[in-house]
Order: C-alpha cells, then sequence, then structure tokens
C-alpha cells in the first residue's frame, strides 16, 4: 500500500501463487483434521476408527475435491497418502503443530509434531507451512508472550527456508467458556481483530491470516442462519465488523468455516462481499465435506467417493461462485501486482 513497493520474496511469492488461482484467490480444501475426524468417523460408525480408515477418506476428499480447488491444507501425520493423489494443479499445505491441546493446563498452548520441522515439511511437497493457535488477547500476558514467541520461532523457521507461513488462529475465553455461545458472540469481533491486529506485525513473519468471520452468524440479525432469533449485532453492524477487522490487518487474510454447515458458510462469505471485505479467498474443511463422514461410516470409501463427486462437488462449487464474488487476489491487499517487487 502506498507508494512504496512491498518486498516480497521468491520463494514466498512463487508459493503463494502456487496456493491461489488463475485470479490470486486462494480458494483451498482443508483436510488436515485428525483426532477430531477420528473420532466422528468412529462415532457415525458405532466403533473406533483406524488410521487406515483416517487416510482412506483424507484420500477420497483430495482426490475429488482438489479438481475444483486450488489448494489443500493437510496434516503429515495421516495425509501423506492423500497428497499425492490431489489435482495436478493443486498446491498444498502443511500442518505443523500437534492436533488438540493440554486441557489439564490453562492457556490452550500450541505444540510442534515431534517429528517434524519446515525443512521436512518442505522436503515432503509443502507449498506453505501452517500453525493453528487458540488465541485470547484479553488473557495473561504470561501466557500470551509464551504464544507469541513461539509464532515468531515458527515464522522465522519458515523465513530461513523461504515457504509462507500461514497463521491460524481462533479466539476464546476461558471466563465466558462456550465459544458458540450468544455471550462469547458479543466479544467476538473484538478478539477477532486484536489477534489480526497483533498476528500480521513483522516480527512475526506471517505470510497470510487465515481468520474467524468476526461474528457468530447465528446472532445476526435476519441471516438464515439465526433460527432462534437472539441478535447481538444486526445486519450493518456485522458488516461494519467485517470492514473494522480487515482494517487492521498489515497482511492478506482468508477465512476458515469453523465447522459450520456450507449453506451458513456460503451466507457468511456473501456478507462479508457485502461489506466489500477484501479478503482474499478461504481454507474451508468441513463445511464441504462434512456431511460424508456418516456415508463413509455406512457404505466405505466407493460411497463416500459417489457422495464426494455429487453433493461434495455441488458445495464447493457453490463455494467458488461465492469466492468470485467477493474474494480479492491476495497481491491487491499489497495494491496490486506491480507492488510488490520480488527478492
Amino acid at each position: 500500500m502506498g507508494e512504496t513497493k512491498v518486498k516480497i520474496s521468491r520463494g514466498k511469492f512463487e508459493h503463494i501463487n502456487r496456493l491461489a488461482d488463475e485470479r490470486g484467490v486462494i480458494a483451498a480444501a482443508a483436510m488436515d483434521q485428525r483426532g477430531s475426524l477420528r473420532k466422528a468417523i468412529g462415532k457415525a460408525k458405532g466403533g473406533e476408527a483406524s488410521i487406515e480408515e483416517l487416510s482412506e477418506f483424507k484420500v477420497q476428499v483430495a482426490e475429488v475435491l482438489t479438481q475444483h480447488a486450488s489448494a489443500i491444507l493437510l496434516d503429515p501425520e495421516y495425509g501423506l497418502e492423500a497428497a499425492k493423489h490431489r489435482a495436478s494443479h493443486a498446491g498444498m499445505l502443511l500442518a505443523y503443530e500437534k492436533t488438540g491441546y493440554d486441557a489439564t493446563v490453562k492457556g490452550r498452548f500450541p505444540d510442534l509434531l515431534d517429528d517434524w520441522s519446515v525443512r521436512r515439511l518442505v522436503e515432503a511437497g509443502a507449498d506453505a507451512i501452517k500453525i493453528l493457535m487458540y488465541y485470547d488477547p484479553d488473557d495473561t500476558r504470561e501466557i500470551n508472550t509464551r504464544k507469541e514467541a513461539f509464532i515468531e520461532r515458527v515464522g522465522a523457521e519458515c523465513r530461513a527456508y523461504d515457504i509462507p507461513f500461514f497463521l491460524e488462529v481462533i479466539a476464546y475465553s476461558d471466563e465466558i467458556g462456550d465459544e458458540k455461545s450468544f455471550e462469547f458472540a458479543k466479544v467476538k469481533p473484538e478478539k477477532v481483530k486484536k489477534y489480526m491486529a497483533e498476528f500480521s506485525k513483522p516480527q512475526y513473519g506471517v505470510d497470510v491470516l487465515k481468520v474467524e468471520v468476526p461474528v457468530n452468524m447465528k446472532y445476526v440479525e435476519g441471516t438464515q442462519a439465526n433460527t432462534e432469533g437472539k441478535v447481538a449485532y444486526t445486519r450493518e453492524q456485522a458488516k461494519q465488523y467485517f470492514r473494522e477487522t480487515a482494517s487492521v490487518s498489515r497482511v492478506p487474510f482468508i477465512y476458515l468455516s469453523a465447522g459450520v454447515s456450507n449453506a451458513v458458510f456460503l451466507e457468511t462469505l456473501e456478507l462479508a462481499a457485502e461489506a466489500d471485505t477484501p479478503f482474499a479467498g478461504v481454507l474451508c474443511g468441513r463445511a464441504t465435506w462434512q456431511d460424508g463422514i456418516k456415508v463413509y461410516a455406512e457404505g466405505g470409501a466407493s460411497a463416500l467417493r459417489s457422495w464426494l463427486e455429487d453433493q461434495g462437488v455441488k458445495n464447493i462449487t457453490a463455494l467458488n461462485k461465492v469466492l468470485s464474488k467477493g474474494a480479492k487476489p491476495w497481491w491487491d491487499f499489497y495494491g496490486g501486482k506491480d507492488n510488490i517487487e520480488v527478492i
């Protein structure tokens, strides 16, 4: 932005483009769920899901949905077989964090996979490194300093290997509890705004922020998602929160689907587009494929594949249609491609 050109290293620039479509929009599928997916498949089966089943599910999703996505996010624990089955045009992000967090310790601290490093993830074919971290900007300084230092270390490692760093931040509050609650919905816009401002500071080395939408659509007045009639924000207030959170970011950002249904996510992105939010795309997981879990549990890989080729493709096609209207090329965040100096 402004007259000074933004300097981006060649490796980071080329890899971000590998993750985006020809317009420069990141239309990526997310398939790095581990513990939660294994539990969901097991629950649908009425027994425990094996590691082989987890891998098989990922393979089917990668093979079908990457035909319609610019990239896919996978994990190196159970997703490397799926990586081989993705469409040739599709870039790949790899997760670097362990799944979940230690619930016995206050702070929801992130941890890295023991057997992996950025170098190893790059060798496995990653176009970007992704970290998920829970963060309450209003938590104690002691807890947040530890998390901020953790992100600085990962950022430095990505810089050393000239690979993009995608940081996914999830807001929470130990005081309020349930992040899906009406009480949390009221504080969510401010928390998202604070963490977007914080983690787009240069010391973290984050290239793209993967963020939550700043509102809970369930509590936006007049939305289809608002089935209870409880209102935390009017439609105009919600749009203003989209604009305000976007305005504090210093790096391009994309939205995550956060486990909502496909219909709710589409409505969310339409609202973001209506607010003229400069988001550079999405990393969309469960909204696209979660209804396939039951299909897989009951009928196996072939049934899942049939479902994905039908409903899964319809879900991702509808998503791409909304992105074509609302999402902006990632380089537009910096004033356009001509305003970037590749070094």
